[in-house]
């Protein structure tokens, strides 16, 4: 599907939609080490961000000592975070609407920094909390941003392996970052685990500074014009059951230490190695995710929510049995990656005008799905019903989410026309900027 033509300008020859869009040499930047190492520096931001997401979750013990509270009251910590996420993803993609991709991202892992730091010397849990916040407060816009950099530097036939690229490095975070961070926390003190967050933070920094490419926003785009972009029921519905689908994972990850120690009996000792297995499944379900958006974005969700399910029917069925439960909570990452990958593609096609913005949104949906996971399983365990009964309530919340995509959901993107005119007739394709590059394959 190609662009808008300038007015007077003669109709462009045939060519593919990628090179309509992006300019007559395709992506950005010319691939090879240079788009390489451009993603390279997306990745390590997504370590750093996946880090101190799910970092927080074994520190808890310390955090409660520490500064004399319990652990529950430790815990809003985590949901500041999730709610600095749910908040900040939306208002700071449409904020920074008008700013070159590049220069925003700097801008986002800049205050990524400062939150962590502010984390790290927290004197009392109440500014920890509004420190967990602020740190909370770029995750979304970064990867969404991130996702049309990516985007641009590869070609938009290739943005499924472009997001993958970028959520791997979220999900090494899982396999690497945690355990690391578990280790240095109960070493040396919570406080330091933060502090290596915000080290991270500033080498992402200068890596993105030096390798991606200045990318220009669509002319013309305002805070107004961001959010006009996603008035599309299509993306909404998509959002809705991204925030309920996601959910059923959660579900089961937010209690996975007690259930795996008090139902399939391992020790605490095992936890962390089971969570790095975790955390190596949900790469492979990053790469494997990647490649089958490229083939076909909806079908992808489908297949990943219905994957999901059947993953969480198993985890309740042999739960109490060590080795198939330690694989079926493997595969759960797995399926959930593919399903989290494939939801932020989604959701870049159906907001073509603003993409960074729907790409933002999904980070909001899945963190709406954490908070709806996490309380839905815990109401069934505060009952009575053990831990394996939030699994079922995780199959069961996946099965919604399923049932809204087949249902309401199955809806074809907006035509690229909906994105703002340039504001120049003799604008260069790259120059127009490159947010557009969704637009150019659609699933």
């Amino acid at each position: 599907m190609s662009s808008p033509t300038p007015a007077g300008a003669p109709a462009p020859a045939a060519q593919p939609a990628s090179l309509l869009v992006v300019g007559p040499v395709g992506p950005v930047v010319p691939p090879g080490p240079r788009a390489r190492a451009a993603l390279l520096a997306l990745a390590l931001g997504g370590f750093g961000i996946g880090t101190t997401e799910f970092a927080t979750m074994g520190l808890l013990p310390e955090i409660a000592d520490d500064l004399h509270v319990s652990i529950p009251v430790a815990g809003h910590s985590i949901t500041a975070y999730a709610l600095g996420v749910v908040v900040g993803a939306p208002v700071l993609a449409a904020i920074g609407a008008r700013m070159d991709r590049r220069r925003l991202l700097l801008v986002l892992m800049a205050a990524f920094t400062v939150g962590n730091v502010l984390s790290a010397f927290a004197p009392t849990a109440e500014l920890l909390v509004v420190a967990r916040f602020l740190a909370g407060l770029p995750h979304g816009a970064y990867f969404g941003v991130g996702a049309v950099m990516g985007t641009a530097v590869v070609g938009p036939e290739r943005r499924g392996r472009a997001v993958a690229s970028m959520m791997t490095g979220l999900t090494v975070a899982c396999a690497v970052g945690v355990p690391a961070t578990a280790i240095a926390g109960h070493a040396v003190g919570w406080r330091w685990a933060f502090v290596g967050v915000g080290v991270l933070g500033v080498l992402t920094w200068f890596a993105l500074r030096a390798w991606t490419p200045s990318l220009p926003p669509l002319p013309g785009a305002t805070v107004r014009s961001e959010l006009a972009a996603v008035r599309n029921r299509t993306l909404w519905i998509a959002f809705a059951a991204g925030a309920v689908g996601f959910g059923g994972m959660f579900s089961v990850y937010s209690y996975v230490k007690p259930l795996l120690t008090d139902v399939t009996g391992l020790s605490v000792g095992a936890v962390p190695f089971v969570l790095a297995l975790y955390g190596i499944g949900m790469t492979a379900g990053t790469l494997l995710g990647g490649r089958l958006a490229d083939r076909t974005v909806l079908g992808t969700v489908i297949g990943a929510m219905v994957a999901s399910i059947v993953v969480l029917v198993a985890i309740a069925l042999v739960g109490p049995y060590p080795v198939p439960a330690v694989a079926a909570f493997v595969l759960l990452g797995v399926a959930s990656q593919v399903l989290g990958l494939s939801l932020q593609t989604r959701l870049m096609d159906v907001s073509p005008a603003a993409p960074s913005l729907g790409a933002a949104l999904c980070h909001s949906a899945l963190n709406l799905g954490n908070a709806a996971g996490a309380f839905f399983g815990g109401l069934v365990i505060a009952a009575g019903l053990g831990y394996l009964s939030s699994a079922w309530v995780g199959a069961g919340l996946t099965a919604v989410g399923l049932v809204i995509v087949l249902t309401i959901g199955r809806g074809a993107p907006p035509e690229p026309s909906s994105a703002p005119a340039p504001s120049s007739g003799n604008a260069d394709p790259v120059d127009r900027g490159t947010d557009a590059l969704v637009t150019a394959t659609q699933p």
